[in-house]
């Protein structure tokens, strides 16, 4: 395990801190009182003849019970231990408080490049309020050199929450937010800027970003982390030192997404913006680049090329901001027994395009067509992509694939389906024309399509 490696939890390093609002109640909160035991002391329980020692740490108000406690072991894992009339707390010692140091704008190392950290509010560079139990945002350079001290060593840190949003919550008019921030950002001169963003939709917003974010002069890295900061087996302090160093040593000029390569601790991977997926719920190595190869290794403090960007960095490059999305676009997947309906109902509700992630080469069942056709009709973009994983479109192999192709349907090449979702929106965005957004629909602009990748 490197130095990077991880955030884990130091009971040494624990406030104690009051039972206000620590979400107990009840034969717990009584338990407590009497031994006077605060949120982050060291307690014993005894239970049914069994002990557990740990640290006390907060309930969550809601869905709480009046008999459970939970306590951190040594592992750095909570557990939940349900108590009786016959339990028995005893304090062991108290929380102290956790030193920090006061770092001041004007003490900034004149040696080492500047770095632009933004906030969306994914745990990655979040801060555990252990009074509540929350995970709230790092609100400053402060925040995040408490965090992760290691970063004052690699850039001078610029930190900004420019939202709180679990990434399941994104919307389109979010992504436009954070390119316009970045663009701010770079303009004031920072060597790279970091997105500290939630795993579910990371993908949607790095290719997002590809496309808003037109002529960079320096690398947006997004990063996020698959266990939190307070688990022992965390990757937030190790992705965020990574992305750190990305954006300020590689020689790009692009959207990248930065995460755990492997299962352990011993290296990171750099993943183009618009060819990158989350391939799993949990592991830390669950983002990986598809019918592409990751675009750097990040190794302790080195960063090394695997495979050349889409441009190298310039900072007398000028970044041009195209931010806008059409939101009235759906993705929608064929599957066995999928009725038109589904297709008449974009129709009617004045969608501008329809993604379709269809099966094998780029197929659908037959009575699509007719549904399909209307929405053509009626003026809708519609775009084939795969529900595979890897290879390409090619929809002139079987007949209905030619079919959908003869009633107007777009084929995707090897573009990902939210990929395609996210540049049809910004396609239709910035095109009024239908023609001109079919066909800068499929001009590679952010190395989406690669004409040379498998076709099977």
């Amino acid at each position: 395990m490197t130095e990077l490696s991880s955030l884990s939890y130091n009971s040494k390093e624990r406030n104690s801190l009051s039972l206000d609002d620590s979400g107990y109640s009840g034969l717990v909160l009584e338990k407590l009182s009497l031994s006077k035991i605060q949120v982050g002391d060291t307690i014993s329980i005894t239970k049914d003849g069994e002990e557990f020692t740990g640290v006390l740490m907060p309930r969550s108000q809601v869905g709480s019970d009046a008999t459970h406690i939970i306590i951190k072991i040594d592992s750095g894992y909570n557990i939940g231990l349900r108590l009786n009339h016959e339990s028995t707390i005893r304090r062991i010692k108290g929380g102290t408080r956790k030193r920090t140091t006061k770092v001041e704008d004007s003490m900034e190392k004149k040696n080492l490049p500047r770095v632009s950290i933004l906030s969306t509010g994914g745990t990655i560079a979040s801060k555990v309020d252990y009074r509540t139990g929350a995970v709230n945002p790092a609100l400053s350079a402060q925040d995040l050199y408490d965090t992760v001290p290691e970063l004052r060593n690699y850039a001078n840190v610029h930190a900004k929450v420019i939202m709180s949003v679990l990434s399941e919550n994104i919307a389109p008019s979010d992504w436009t937010n954070i390119a316009r921030k970045v663009a701010s950002e770079i303009k004031t001169g920072t060597d790279g800027v970091v997105i500290a963003h939630g795993t579910d939709t990371l993908g949607f917003t790095s290719a997002a970003l590809s496309f808003a974010l037109q002529n960079l002069p320096v690398p947006v890295v997004l990063v996020g982390s698959q266990r939190s900061s307070d688990r022992p087996s965390s990757d937030a302090a190790m992705n965020l030192v990574g992305a750190v160093n990305l954006a300020t040593k590689a020689d790009a000029a692009e959207v990248m997404v930065l995460m755990h390569a492997e299962t352990g601790d011993n290296y990171l991977h750099a993943h183009r913006g618009t060819k990158v997926r989350k391939l799993h719920t949990s592991r830390r190595d669950a983002f990986q680049s598809v019918n592409e190869y990751p675009l750097f290794k990040i190794d302790e403090d080195s960063v090394k090329e695997l495979h050349p960007p889409l441009q190298r960095r310039n900072l007398d490059r000028k970044i041009k901001l195209k931010a806008n999305f059409e939101e009235k676009v759906a993705l929608l997947k064929t599957f066995p027994g999928i009725e038109g309906i589904l297709v008449d109902k974009f129709v009617d509700a004045e969608y501008k395009g329809i993604v379709i992630e269809g099966t094998g080469l780029g197929h659908t069942p037959d009575n699509l067509q007719l549904p399909i056709k209307k929405a053509i009709d009626a003026g809708l973009i519609v775009a084939m992509t795969s529900q595979c994983i890897f290879g390409r479109t090619d929809m002139n192999v079987y007949r209905s694939g030619v079919e959908l192709l003869d009633l107007g349907v777009v084929s995707c090449e090897d573009m990902l389906p939210e990929t395609a979702l996210v540049k049809l929106m910004w396609v239709l965005a910035n095109s009024k024309d239908t023609e001109i957004a079919k066909e800068l629909l499929l001009t590679p602009l952010a190395g989406e399509i690669d004409m040379r990748s498998e076709e099977s």
